[in-house]
């Protein structure tokens, strides 16, 4: 599985408008991208402005011994636009994140959320039948006499989705992540100030595990910006804050977690300190490695990796953005300094990826000998109608100076934010603005 230095990663396939029509409305934008725990089926998340143009799509395999290879399976309208009277505040449909439940049967289970309602999505195969009459005749009487019983015959099979439970009112402020547990019965989710626990088949009642709330909100220092389950151990969570800590938390300690946890945090050089070093030192993204013993931390300008059992500094610290310290300042007024890239581990947890502008991404291995730089662009998917035998897209090997492929200047309009990794095979899933892109 490990990537090789010929570097065969190449486009596969790409879902959403291939046109090109530069009106990209907010509802087009995917903001969440998931692989299951096969990687048979991936869905994505999007912003909508409107409540019919809001939805969530589920893709599933088509031809999955010749590698992953997807179809369309299904679409469905996930959150609606609400308004909040007490607050005087419009709560956007815009699906923050999106995660998938074990499989338990042929249904697949689905949590997804928005700002303040978690909601738990049943989807499976339902048969549309239709009454048709059979005629029971057993002698030469007439027909008039013959017994007609009503039968059900199958005469199609739909994709269904139905929300099987809403977790709502449970957090004051934007809910900015959720997390399944590995027993199958939990998940924590996490606000600006607080986390909460949930049993998935209890709706109105959850458990606040973290709070760092102050008494005085003038006080307020820090919010958690990600929480994510150990994959193996029930019993633990970490969660991130816009200081650049991660804290690993034992519920077995203590009700409220925050006073009782292990906390990952690298030293600061004063003299390197400047007006903007808090705010690209936030963690935007956090991620356990498939085995649970590193963390994987993604702030603006640098990727780190933590062994969990060494908190004073991580491991590997890779530079994302270099080219991009001396211009903080304009990335500051653009609002571009706070966005928020996600990270992830491979399958077998021997690269990690994350995205930066102009719509590259980042593979880089555990060693630090390989950057793989990819672009999702739409010549890659012309350049494979018009029969090209190689796919026209950016790749290079380099030191991670990431944002700039070749002399093309920064285009910060255009960001890898989300992705995600099969969880058994080199196939990464890419949201591009309105498009998701799959790479093999």
């Amino acid at each position: 599985m490990n990537v090789n230095e010929d570097h065969n990663w190449k486009f596969a396939q790409c879902f959403g408008d291939k046109g090109e029509s530069d009106d990209i409305t907010e509802a087009d934008i995917i903001t969440a991208v998931e692989f299951d725990h096969t990687g048979d089926f991936l869905v994505t998340g999007d912003r909508g402005t409107m409540t019919n143009e809001k939805e969530t799509y589920l893709v599933g395999p088509a031809a999955i011994k010749k590698g992953c290879e997807y179809k369309f399976h299904t679409e469905f309208q996930s959150h609606e636009a609400e308004f909040d009277y007490l607050k005087s505040l419009e709560i956007e449909e815009k699906i923050n994140k999106i995660k998938w439940c074990r499989r338990q049967n042929s249904a697949h289970f689905l949590l997804s959320t928005n700002d303040k309602t978690i909601k738990l999505w049943k989807v499976f195969e339902k048969s549309l039948k239709v009454v048709s009459e059979s005629v029971l005749n057993d002698g030469p009487q007439p027909l008039s006499s013959a017994l007609r019983i009503p039968k059900l015959a199958h005469q199609d099979t739909i994709i269904a989705a139905a929300p099987r439970k809403v977790y709502a009112n449970a957090h004051a402020y934007h809910i900015n992540s959720i997390s399944t547990n590995s027993d199958s019965e939990t998940y924590i989710s996490a606000d600006d100030l607080r986390i909460n626990l949930w049993n998935l088949n209890i709706s109105d009642q959850s458990f606040n595990i973290v709070d760092i709330k102050p008494a005085n909100m003038e006080e307020l220092t820090e919010v958690i910006t990600a929480a994510e389950f150990h994959p193996y151990h029930c019993n633990m969570f970490m969660y991130s804050s816009s200081k650049g800590t991660i804290k690993l938390s034992d519920m077995r300690e203590s009700a409220l977690c925050d006073q009782h946890a292990k906390n990952f945090e690298e030293t600061e050089d004063p003299a390197s300190r400047s007006f903007f070093s808090e705010i690209i030192s936030s963690v935007s993204d956090i991620s356990f490695s498939h085995d649970g013993r590193y963390i994987l931390s993604r702030d603006y300008l640098t990727l780190k990796i933590w062994d969990i059992n060494m908190d004073n500094k991580p491991v590997q610290t890779i530079n994302i953005h270099d080219q991009l310290r001396s211009k903080l300042c304009d990335l500051y007024e653009n609002d571009c300094i706070f966005d928020k890239f996600e990270c992830t581990f491979s399958g077998d947890d021997s690269h990690v990826m994350t995205g930066s502008y102009n719509n590259t991404f980042h593979l880089y291995d555990r060693e630090g000998k390989s950057d793989i730089t990819l672009q999702a662009d739409k010549s890659a998917f012309k350049a494979k109608r018009l029969g090209s035998s190689k796919n026209k897209m950016a790749m290079t090997r380099g030191s991670g100076k990431g944002g700039v492929v070749g002399s093309d200047p920064t285009d910060f309009n255009k960001k890898i934010l989300h992705s995600s990794w099969h969880p058994q095979e080199n196939t990464i899933a890419v949201a591009a603005t309105n498009n998701l892109f799959i790479f093999t």
